[in-house]
């Protein structure tokens, strides 16, 4: 009997092309499918300059106290607006504007929250962001309320709540 010794090397090499050959074959169709599929899903496309341009948003507050409440204009690229800290405004803007994140979404419903209560103030932002409508409101209700507000300012008034270095 004779027997055929086969190497490992040899045979771990046209496994490993064949493997290699299947998993581009399978990233080619999935990036052909995602076009259009990606689109249908919501996932927004990335901010371009071009979308810039057009940053406006009015903010009403009610409720923050002397000095904060009013309704003030910001525009963002170019900074102008009647808003009392525009720069600060449109730089936490710019820093919580993330490729397929709204950076005005509400607190998810199955959200666990602490039980605290950050005050009676309330904002309603409106206008266009990085080129998608705005409509968001907010309060302080609750913990995850009150982090959603302090996110935002300079854009929202600081209400002594903020995270260390937010102030």
């Amino acid at each position: 009997m004779v027997q055929t010794q086969i190497s490992l090397p040899s045979v771990r090499r046209p496994v490993r092309r064949l493997l290699l050959g299947v998993s581009a074959s399978a990233a080619a169709f999935a990036a052909l499918c995602a076009g259009p599929a990606a689109a249908a899903t919501g996932a927004p496309p990335p901010v371009r300059d071009e979308d810039r341009a057009g940053d406006h948003l009015t903010v009403t507050v009610r409720h923050a106290g002397p000095g904060n409440d009013g309704t003030f204009e910001l525009y963002c690229h170019p900074r102008a607006g009647t808003h009392p800290n525009a720069r600060g405004a449109c730089g936490a803007l710019d820093r919580s504007t993330r490729w397929g994140r709204d950076t005005f979404a509400p607190v998810p419903e199955d959200a666990v929250c602490t039980m605290q209560y950050g005050g009676p103030a309330t904002a309603h932002v409106t206008g266009t962001w990085a080129g998608r409508p705005v409509d968001a409101t907010y309060d302080r209700r609750d913990g995850c309320q009150i982090g959603r507000w302090d996110r935002l300012v300079p854009l929202l008034p600081d209400l002594g709540t903020a995270a260390p270095g937010r102030r």
